[in-house]
């Protein structure tokens, strides 16, 4: 999500925006006295609003990052900020791997069966490129407030790169548990000394970060058009509660509660800044990108400079389309992700693409010997790419219908079942009354009511509570985010993941589990090897 000031950047922006960043690498000094005419150095970046906004660009465009660089190698380094459906979904009981082939993309098969070894590309990836804009974003973090450029615009950009430091510790934690954390660049001398962060000290420097980005941050409201997209105080609380969510799995929650979720969610909806986009099956279109639903999303434009580094489109949807017209075939939905949507639920053909479906006026043909369930992920497929490289389509990463179902669950832990319910139905609702696509076609956005048979999902019982309430709010959230990857993590954190795993699995990701008592019993990835190696860190267990 690399730009200027518009969120739909040319290669050019990005460029400049990297150009300038690389001036900060540590390592070289200048030794004249006096600085260079007409060069960006770090002592001037923040000197000059364009560079300091560009500063914060950077940081952006390695959250966008799609693939590393071993382009075209289909076990190439595919870079999991983007590719998230490769934990969240496929790791799983709603996604199988897909592909041309059982053996197809062997990383894939490895994160599936738990059999990960330190060098899967996926997973280095997450660790190397996270660390890569942890370091960008320190640099506007540790030199931005000595910088000339208008004070509130330093604040704001001061707030973006914090919410994004936050944003790339929390994929850290998640996989691999607690890391080094860092506030600035180590010294050559500080570097030997590094070492890992438990992973409630991780979670506490994500909550410290998030808290003074909201601090900092303006309401979305606040930003024109051309800026839509960067981070904001709502998306800042919002993850706040995501992460305080995700530690309530245990006794202690990390010295949190469920209040606190409540509290938070509760500031998001009060703000007024966001709403329920009225046809669910506008969500993941082009006209569904930065709407009243967005918290955050990474953001693509449309590219015909092909596979690299700094691309500005996305190949997440290419990666999961079929292969019979414009994909690679991944991440296919199971039958028991169909098979959790209520009949008539308008949100199963928005979510998945059957047989024979048209999609982007293509027909799609279903050829199981390319694919594992008969079934395609719609949500990934609806934008058509310019280019195979370079598809055009945002990343949905915090909408508004999570914050709502956050709050149920939160009221549920806390003695408010009523309220529970009724956010719930809100949800429910919302799916109710959107258009259904026809049975082989997208189907068409008008935001009239679908023609769904009466009694098509009814509210809840204003009487639902205990357990029963828990369950349904879990399979709303399910049918509701089903293809987004918040299946993995709503698993580990509710303590249901390893009941959904074949045995084999289920022993291989036991052997991985972290011994730490603050969170519930979590499988974690294997750290990149060659930083294991050369900052001396201890692997996670069973590695």
């Amino acid at each position: 999500m690399a730009f200027l000031t518009s969120m739909k950047p040319t290669r050019t922006t990005i460029l400049l925006g990297l150009l300038l960043l690389s001036v900060l690498t540590p390592g070289c000094q200048d030794f004249l006295d006096k600085e260079p005419l007409g060069t960006t150095t770090q002592d001037n970046l923040f000197k000059d609003p364009t560079n300091a906004v560009q500063a914060v660009n950077a940081v952006y465009d390695v959250a966008a990052w799609d693939q590393g660089p071993k382009w075209g190698d289909p076990s190439g380094q595919y870079v999991a900020q983007t590719y998230e459906w490769m934990f969240g979904d496929l790791m799983t009981d709603d996604a199988e791997k897909g592909g041309s082939s059982p053996s197809d993309f062997l990383s894939l098969i490895e994160l599936k069966t738990w059999n990960i070894p330190p060098s899967n590309p996926p997973v280095t990836t997450l660790w190397v490129h996270s660390f890569t804009g942890i370091a960008r974003a320190n640099t506007v973090i540790n030199n931005i407030d000595a910088g000339t450029i208008d004070a509130g615009l330093k604040a704001r950009l001061k707030g973006e790169a914090l919410f994004l430091r936050a944003y790339f510790y929390f994929n850290l934690v998640k996989g691999f548990g607690g890391v080094p954390l860092f506030e600035k660049t180590p010294s050559p001398t500080e570097a030997p000394n590094v070492t890992r962060a438990s992973i409630a000290q991780t979670y506490a420097f994500i909550e410290k970060d998030l808290k003074a980005a909201a601090e900092l941050l303006p309401e979305k409201s606040a930003y024109a058009a051309p800026d839509l997209g960067r981070a904001t105080k709502g998306a800042a609380i919002g993850y706040l509660a995501r992460v305080i969510l995700y530690q309530l799995g245990t006794v202690n929650g990390n010295n949190h509660t469920w209040q606190e979720v409540y509290d938070l969610t509760s500031t998001v909806i009060n703000s007024g800044q966001y709403s329920l986009l009225a046809n669910y099956a506008a969500i993941h279109q082009d006209i569904g990108e930065n709407s009243s639903e967005s918290l955050f999303e990474i953001q693509f434009a449309t590219s015909n400079d092909g596979y690299g580094p700094i691309s500005v489109g996305t190949t997440s949807n290419i990666f999961q389309n079929n292969r019979k017209t414009f994909g690679y075939g991944f991440n296919n939905p199971t039958q028991s992700l169909v098979d959790e949507f209520e009949p008539n639920d308008p949100r199963r053909e928005v979510t998945i693409i059957q047989n024979n479906d048209i999609v982007l006026g293509i027909l799609n043909p279903i050829d199981l010997t390319q694919n594992a369930t008969g079934y395609f992920n719609r949500k990934a497929a609806i934008l058509a790419p310019n280019a195979p490289e370079s598809g055009p389509q945002n990343i949905r990463k915090l909408r508004y219908a999570d914050i709502l179902l956050m709050k149920a669950e939160a009221a549920a832990q806390t003695n408010r079942s009523a309220e529970a319910v009724t956010l719930v139905n809100q949800v429910r609702q919302r799916a109710r009354v959107s258009t259904r696509p026809p049975g082989t076609t997208l189907g068409s956005l008008a935001y009239a009511p679908a023609n769904t048979p009466a009694g098509t999902l009814p509210d809840l019982a204003a009487g639902l509570s205990g357990p029963a309430l828990l369950d349904a709010i879990w399979h709303e959230r399910r049918v509701e985010f089903g293809e987004e990857s918040l299946r993995l993590w709503d698993l580990i954190r509710t303590g249901r993941y390893m009941a959904i795993l074949p045995p084999e699995v289920r022993a291989r990701a036991l052997s991985h589990v972290t011994t730490e008592p603050s969170v519930n019993p979590t499988p974690l990835l294997p750290i990149s090897l060659n930083d294991a190696q050369s900052w001396k860190l201890a692997q996670n267990p069973g590695y």
